[in-house]
């Protein structure tokens, strides 16, 4: 009887996953509430993940012919450095997310860029958190909150979490045991409504400064961490703002592109001056960028594929190396210092100061 081996390597005999070298392996795939599962994934070398809770992923879905890049925020803990999971919700109109409830199994692999972001308490710590979400906004806060369990389980946490029913509630049963582990994490409940056959003692209807307030009376001295569809977050921050509170520790999960637009940043070459010239060395292409373009542009307009997600310069999936000339990068924190000092640069946020060599 053939069996495999597993080499036993102890934590400082292993080196932190990359994703320029290491792809995904699903492991589980779990159902958490209607329409939301959570996906773990390991290494497919022995290698373990470094991220900070909080952070995000962007997976590489192969949906077709042309794979679709999706940006998932980490539902897992770096406390419990072996795996690596996000939990996610199918919209009605979801095409990666979709694939991936039909399709994901145990043992297929797939590509992922990042851990990037900075909504994490360690990047914005305070002496107590707030934490306010709503359906699958929900992932952040538990991943921060799995951390504090294993590294500070005296942390003091209010935990506000919005749902449409009680069974919406995405890892009710664990914040629920976390809470007996964890004397200083305090639950609370909001459902839009609950059915006949779910029994519901708990506060009803929509977050507002009330539900807040009666939740976490100190609320105005805590630090806020909110997470969910942009309407409950602007609601959120409508109260907050309404009751005096202190919006430098508000921090929000947000992948809207805060750099300015391409027309807002184009600036008109001199008249009979040349645009500058893209080439795309593995490609074998060279071609011209227009004012104002990006390289990501340049490289869509003429049949250059490079993969990108949020294309605001948050995900780091269009990160590639810059081999000559100069350019103008604009980004939203989707690249590290260390890889700007490598050579790299984001293509979707990067526009060139003159002729450019791309490795793609």
């Amino acid at each position: 009887m053939n069996m495999a081996v597993t080499t036993y390597q102890h934590f400082d005999q292993m080196v932190p996953w990359s994703d320029r070298l290491h792809l995904l392996e699903c492991t589980s795939v779990t159902l958490e509430a209607p329409d939301v599962m959570t996906f773990t994934f390991k290494a497919e070398r022995s290698v373990w993940f470094r991220y900070l809770p909080g952070q995000f992923v962007t997976l590489e879905i192969p949906v077709g012919p042309e794979p679709v890049m999706r940006t998932y925020t980490l539902s897992s803990s770096p406390s419990r450095p072996y795996a690596l999971a996000v939990t996610v919700k199918a919209q009605k109109d979801s095409i990666g997310t979709r694939w991936m409830f039909e399709h994901l199994k145990p043992g297929m692999r797939m590509r992922a860029y990042g851990p990037l972001g900075d909504f994490s308490y360690v990047k914005h710590p305070g002496e107590k958190y707030l934490f306010i979400s709503a359906g699958s906004g929900i992932t952040p806060m538990m991943s921060m909150t799995r951390d504090m369990a294993d590294r500070a389980p005296l942390s003091d946490i209010v935990f506000i979490n919005c749902a449409r029913s009680p069974s919406e509630i995405i890892f009710r049963h664990e914040l629920e045991n976390l809470s007996r582990l964890m004397p200083k994490l305090n639950l609370g409940f909001v459902v839009e409504h609950c059915g006949k056959a779910e029994p519901w003692s708990g506060l009803r209807g929509f977050v507002d400064r009330a539900k807040i307030s009666l939740l976490s009376p100190d609320f105005l001295d805590r630090t806020i961490f909110c997470c969910g569809p942009e309407p409950f977050m602007a609601a959120v921050r409508s109260a907050l703002d309404g009751a005096g509170f202190d919006m430098s520790r508000y921090h929000q999960e947000s992948f809207q592109p805060a750099v300015a637009t391409v027309e807002e940043e184009a600036v008109a070459l001199a008249e009979g001056e040349a645009p500058a010239m893209v080439s795309f060395a593995i490609a074998g292409k060279q071609a011209p960028c227009k004012p104002g373009e990006t390289i990501l542009m340049t490289a869509r307009a003429n049949g250059v594929r490079i993969g990108a997600a949020c294309e605001s310069g948050l995900c780091g999936t269009c990160r590639v190396m810059l081999l000559s000339g100069e350019v103008d990068m604009n980004h939203n924190g989707g690249i590290l210092d260390e890889e700007i000092e490598e050579g790299y640069i984001l293509a979707c946020c990067s526009r060139p100061k003159g002729d450019v060599e791309i490795e793609v």
